[in-house]
């Protein structure tokens, strides 16, 4: 059994503040520029399932429920493919969040691209893209440094 850490290995915010602030500049350009919430947040939770990252998954599966996302899409996230609770531009961001984040296996597919891109104009395709590459280097830095998890509650509304 792996001994989970009451405190992170390594605190980047601290470790390097310049760094860590503009990842935190690249998050508040995306949860500003008007992407839909629901889609950044199925973004977010899928590929922080993808990467393994507890933290990110804590944070935005809480900050999903408190947004009024259903528990079982958020359950079913994990096999999309397998249901009929997302709808088609759904299902064309979290193909393209799992070709971003796993890019090592084919890089990212013509046909998962030009799916995407039915659904979005080109702004609004690159915030797609933006948010799916942003949520990667947080569950990178989550990860590496090994977050505490649980202790996140989502902003009051």
């Amino acid at each position: 059994m792996v001994k989970l850490p009451q405190e992170a290995r390594i605190e980047l915010a601290k470790a390097w503040g310049e760094g860590y602030r503009a990842l935190a500049g690249m998050h508040a350009a995306v949860v500003n520029s008007g992407l839909d919430h629901t889609l950044k947040e199925l973004v977010f939770i899928r590929a922080s399932q993808i990467n393994g990252c507890a933290f990110c998954l804590d944070m935005h599966t809480k900050d999903a429920r408190a947004a009024g996302e259903t528990e079982q899409r958020i359950f079913a996230l994990n096999a999309w493919r397998d249901t009929d609770f997302f709808t088609e531009q759904e299902r064309a961001v979290l193909a393209l969040t799992e070709a971003i984040t796993l890019v090592t296996e084919g890089h990212v597919p013509d046909d998962v691209f030009d799916n995407a891109r039915k659904h979005f104009d080109e702004e609004g395709l690159a915030k797609v893209i933006m948010a799916i590459v942003l949520i990667n280097a947080w569950n990178r830095t989550g990860v590496t440094q090994r977050s505490p998890v649980g202790g996140y509650r989502p902003p009051a509304n």
